[in-house]
C-alpha cells in the first residue's frame, strides 16, 4: 500500500479545505453532502455523540451559526492507497483560550471522498 500520494493528497486537501469553509460559514448543505449518507457514519462532537447520517445532519441543522470561527494550527492528512485518509486538525477558539482537536476518516466513493467518522474535542484550559 502507497502511503501519502501525492495526487490523493492534494485531493483530500481540496475536500478538507471544502470541509473546513463550510464549516466556518454554516454551510449545512455541504456540510451534510461531505458525511457519508449511511447509519454506519458516526461523528463524536464536543458534547454530543451522533451515529448515523441523520442524526448528524438533524444536529447540524438545530446548531446555529454562531461561534463557529476558528483559527488552525495544525494539520495533519495522510493517505493510504487512494482510498482513504485521515485528517488531524488542532486548532484554537476566542482568541487561543480555547484548544480543540479535529479527527476525521475519509473513504473515496463513486462521488468522491465522504466523512464516516469524525471525532471533536477540547482541552481543558490551562489557566
Amino acid at each position: 500500500m502507497e502511503i501519502n500520494r501525492p495526487d490523493v493528497v492534494l485531493e483530500v486537501e481540496r475536500v478538507f479545505r471544502q470541509y473546513e469553509t463550510a464549516l466556518v460559514t454554516n454551510d449545512v448543505a455541504t456540510l451534510d453532502l461531505l458525511f457519508h449518507e449511511a447509519p454506519q457514519t458516526l461523528r463524536y462532537g464536543a458534547t454530543e455523540n451522533l451515529y448515523g447520517h441523520e442524526a448528524i445532519r438533524a444536529f447540524r441543522s438545530a446548531r446555529g451559526g454562531a461561534g463557529l470561527e476558528r483559527e488552525i494550527l495544525r494539520t495533519v492528512i495522510t493517505t493510504y492507497g487512494r482510498d482513504v485518509a485521515t485528517a488531524n486538525m488542532e486548532f484554537t477558539r476566542d482568541g487561543g483560550r480555547t484548544i480543540g482537536r479535529q479527527s476525521q476518516t475519509w473513504v473515496r466513493f463513486p462521488e468522491g471522498f465522504r466523512v464516516v467518522a469524525a471525532h471533536v474535542s477540547f482541552l481543558p484550559r490551562a489557566d
